[in-house]
């Protein structure tokens, strides 16, 4: 831990400070309805953001509205959602959002995404559909395995059929009628704000299209098991709290 924190204070300023959302501030739970980030966080991403030449952002695959309801962030925070497909920022008053305009192509393609996958997932216990603005999402988390490999087989080939991108994480798959990654969102945020550096944490295996557009100097950790190009890792989003105090 002492090298993360060391790393983290020493890097460039300006700095982007953009972070993962579920398993990397808020622990996983079977629900989505009720992850909530770990209560110390709130304050360290506060002071965090209020440092001078510091923006934060979080960057996550939740749909826009869902990550801006759970995530407790300050003014100021740029809010990335559906893998980079979604963009705004939290005002004092409530998003400054940029608009997702789907083509007509884009808007069938996406209604037969959704009845398709309604059938994928017919008769399997524990795999549900989430519906976003641009992507249809198969949920397996709470499947048994044979359930769940059946599900996210013919969810990957329904996405070899009809999306755009298909991204294959941690019990979802998810299949989008926009071409949009995490890492291609992070480095045009960055180019955009000007900054001479990034702190990214996820711990997702989306997230390390986000670790590959990092540079040096940049700080990329990886919360929780799993193989990774991070170059730190912590155990839990408590441990990466306490490292990103160091900023506080």
């Amino acid at each position: 831990m002492s090298d993360l924190t060391t790393a983290i204070a020493a890097t460039d300023r300006p700095l982007l400070v953009a972070l993962d959302f579920d398993g990397t501030l808020a622990p996983l739970q079977d629900d989505p309805s009720a992850s909530r980030i770990i209560p110390a966080g709130v304050d360290v991403l506060a002071r965090v953001a209020a440092q001078p030449e510091v923006s934060l952002a979080l960057v996550s695959g939740r749909a826009l509205h869902d990550l801006h309801a759970l995530a407790e962030v300050p003014a100021g925070t740029y809010l990335i959602g559906s893998h980079g497909a979604e963009r705004a920022r939290v005002t004092r008053f409530g998003l400054d959002r940029d608009v997702v305009q789907l083509t007509d192509d884009e808007a069938d393609r996406l209604a037969a995404l959704g009845a398709r996958a309604a059938g994928i997932v017919r008769g399997k216990d524990g795999v549900w559909v989430e519906t976003k603005p641009t992507a249809v999402v198969v949920h397996t988390r709470l499947a048994q395995d044979e359930d769940r490999h059946e599900a996210e087989a013919a969810a990957l080939a329904l996405g070899a059929e009809l999306g755009s991108g298909v991204l294959h994480g941690k019990d979802v798959v998810e299949i989008s009628v926009l071409h949009a990654s995490k890492g291609e969102a992070l480095a045009a945020l960055r180019d955009e704000l000007g900054a001479h550096a990034v702190v990214f944490a996820g711990d997702d295996t989306t997230d390390e299209r986000a670790f590959e557009v990092l540079r040096g100097g940049d700080v990329a950790i990886k919360v929780g098991p799993g193989e990774t190009i991070a170059r730190h890792r912590v155990d839990s989003p408590d441990e990466l709290v306490e490292a990103l105090s160091a900023l506080a």
